[in-house]
């Protein structure tokens, strides 16, 4: 910190008056806004790797001479550990976008435009960028090659696959692999590869403009990576129509710079979801079959299902790859756990028999009730502080369950998560990390899903939950938002949160393009 201080105090000419470390973002660097007497403010950056520190830097310079908008460095250490960067501000398009994520992937058109902005803008850092780029200066490779690309198809075979007991030959395997290792650099690989274009990556100034960051593992290689890593996140749960739209919006602003061929490029763009499909299937086998870790355990369903519906619309050619994979997602756990997401319906019913694949399963929603015909079972899940009592039911019908968090690991203890909510990003990981509030929920919900379950049999339209904590900010805000997501997907029922302490107040609609089994 004092390295840090004294080179602000470099830059600036005076001592800081103030320094906010800020939360952590999943890597190694540390983050700190720097506040000066003026009020001007900067990102102090503190790096255990100075080579990734100097990649960062290098590009960031580079590309604001092209006229990239990216962070400024405004000093780097001697020793190349610390660095100064503009300040961007705190909303990320992941933050701008969480309204729609939580109504299961229905954005405004505020939010839509929000997302057309963005990747509009990333063929200017993928073709301007480039220009007079030296990639030898990116880390920790300066391109995506072949050995890079077998590393992480080794990795989805080794961490998942074999993970799930299939069988399967793997020197025909390999073989295959080596042909889409071959066929996915077979192509335009001159453009600025991002590689982690996502949109927690991405900032918004005050009119919705974006900004890049976190661009320094980037190398040269093909642009359709970083579309089908922004498109394709599993979080982000954009509709095929959605994806299919801010594509187009890509490849307009792509034809400012370079002649594309869109039949082409499509073809290309779908070994890309097959590639980062199965990456993303790696990293998940490893952090929740080998780690234990429940968020990525929930995490592989959704997965699967993504390569369910690509293998469904993609003739792939890799006949022993495909074979294997047709397997896979016909797995008796895959198919019983998809039959509980919701966020990848698929309308049609019929089925490949040629292949096998079944394309949709029947999910569970609410109908209108046969017994009181009063209307389908309504949910309303409440976040509370004890010190302010518990919500009180209006319904009458008496207030449901009560759930204590307090025995759960407390962010509110640690000064970066003060002032943050159960529905920020840092909190959220902070807790997942941690582990105690995901074993909590896990009896939560199978005791809410029995209830559910016997409300709908029986007609009733209410139920209610309520989480409490010390100040209804973290645990409380975490676990009612994740209950009543969970409820909405897995039954498709009207769910309405309050957020008592936070006065936020939102309503998960009722799906009713869906049927029922209950």
């Amino acid at each position: 910190m004092e390295k840090l201080i004294q080179l602000f105090e470099t830059y600036n000419g005076r001592c800081p008056a103030q320094v906010e470390k800020l939360p952590g973002a999943g890597s190694n660097r540390q983050y700190y806004r720097i506040i000066a007497s003026s009020g001007v403010t900067v990102i102090g950056v503190v790096g255990t790797s100075t080579e990734e520190n100097q990649t960062f830097v290098s590009l960031a310079s580079h590309f604001e001479t092209k006229g990239l908008p990216v962070p400024r460095i405004l000093g780097v250490s001697t020793d190349g550990t610390r660095y100064l960067q503009t300040d961007l501000g705190n909303t990320s398009l992941f933050d701008a976008l969480a309204e729609g994520r939580m109504k299961g992937g229905i954005y405004s058109e505020q939010e839509v435009d929000l997302l057309r902005k963005t990747i509009s803008r990333l063929p200017e850092i993928q073709v301007k960028g480039a220009e007079d780029l030296n990639f030898e200066i990116c880390y920790p490779q300066p391109e995506m090659d072949k050995m890079s690309v077998l590393f992480d198809l080794n990795y989805f075979k080794y961490c998942f696959l074999k993970a799930t007991g299939l069988e399967f030959n793997e020197v025909k395997l390999e073989h295959d692999f080596q042909l889409l290792a071959e066929d996915l650099l077979n192509g335009d690989n001159s453009t600025f590869l991002y590689r982690d274009f996502q949109a927690r990556n991405v900032m918004l100034d005050s009119e919705g403009n974006p900004f890049f960051i976190d661009f320094q593992g980037g190398r040269k290689g093909p642009l359709e990576y970083d579309v089908v890593s922004f498109l394709w996140q599993a979080s982000a749960r954009y509709s095929a129509e959605l994806r299919k739209e801010l594509i187009e919006v890509y490849l307009m602003s792509l034809q400012r710079y370079k002649q594309v061929d869109k039949q082409q490029f499509y073809n290309r763009l779908n070994l890309f979801v097959l590639f980062r499909t199965m990456q993303v299937l790696g990293a998940y086998g490893f952090r929740g079959y080998f780690e234990r870790k429940k968020h990525f355990l929930d995490s592989i369903a959704p997965a699967v299902e993504n390569m369910r519906n690509l293998l469904m619309e993609y003739d792939l050619p890799y006949s022993y790859l495909r074979s294997v994979l047709v397997d896979l997602v016909n797995m008796p756990r895959f198919v019983a756990q998809t039959k509980h997401q919701i966020n990848e319906v698929n309308s049609s019913s019929e089925t490949n028999e040629a292949e096998g694949l079944k394309v949709s399963d029947k999910q569970l929603i609410a109908t209108s009730s046969k017994y009181d015909g009063k209307g389908e079972l309504c949910v309303r899940v409440f976040s509370f502080s004890y010190k302010k009592g518990i919500p009180e039911d209006d319904s009458g019908n008496g207030g449901g369950y009560v759930f204590d968090c307090r025995s759960t690991h407390n962010p509110g203890r640690y000064e970066p998560y003060k002032k943050l909510t159960g529905l920020q990003e840092p909190v959220i990981k902070f807790l997942e990390d941690d582990g105690e509030i995901l074993v909590f929920l896990e009896s939560v919900y199978r005791l809410a899903e029995a209830h559910v379950e016997r409300y709908m049999k029986r007609g009733f339209t209410d139920l209610m939950f309520s989480f409490g904590c010390t100040g209804g900010q973290h645990r409380s805000v975490y676990s009612a938002q994740h209950l009543a997501e969970h409820l909405n997907k897995k039954y498709g029922i009207e769910v309405r949160v309050c957020h008592r302490e936070q006065g936020i107040q939102m309503t998960l609609p009722r799906r009713q393009d869906l049927t029922t089994n209950i």
